[in-house]
């Protein structure tokens, strides 16, 4: 092979078809996985949310041996379910169905009481509630994934079988 003469143009070979899939299948590969990063929830906020900086979330963990605790979701969460992660909770939802049927909330019942492999029992799950701040709840007939709550209003979540949380709506 010659080398150009100065001033010629250099010919490079042409990538082949094989380099070329295999290129575009590293960029597609690259851009799933940048998508499929869920972002981590920010961290939570101890109190009720103020006027409608956010939706409140209370998690009533009394019959489970705790307490009530309270959490603020900053800004407009698009579900129920992203309220509870944004005020700072941690879900696990069922191997059946996903985070599409809530079964444990911060560990809770354990993995000894309940799997997650199913729906828990009718008289031993996180029932979901709604309020106005300082109205009263209402059972819901969504699920957290389906329902869009109001900034200003609370959510929330009571284990057992339906009661609501144990305390006023903040």
């Amino acid at each position: 092979m010659s080398r150009p003469r100065s001033g010629e143009p250099v010919s490079r070979p042409r990538p082949t078809l094989r380099t070329r899939i295999a290129g575009l299948l590293a960029v597609a590969v690259a851009a799933v996985a940048l998508t499929a990063v869920e972002p981590a929830p920010p961290a939570a906020q101890a109190a009720a949310c103020t006027g409608t900086s956010g939706v409140t979330v209370v998690v009533d963990f009394a019959a489970l041996g705790g307490g009530v605790q309270v959490g603020c979701a900053p800004g407009d969460p698009a579900t129920g379910l992203a309220a509870l992660q944004g005020a700072g909770f941690t879900v696990t939802g069922t191997a059946r169905f996903g985070l599409a049927f809530v079964c444990r909330i911060n560990g809770k019942p354990t993995a000894a009481t309940e799997p997650c492999v199913n729906t828990p029992s009718a008289t031993a799950y996180w029932s979901y509630w709604h309020a106005p701040s300082g109205g009263a709840w209402s059972y819901s007939t969504s699920g957290a994934g389906g329902y869009n709550p109001a900034p200003g209003s609370v959510e929330g979540w009571s284990f057992g079988a339906g009661a609501p949380p144990s305390i006023a709506a903040p």
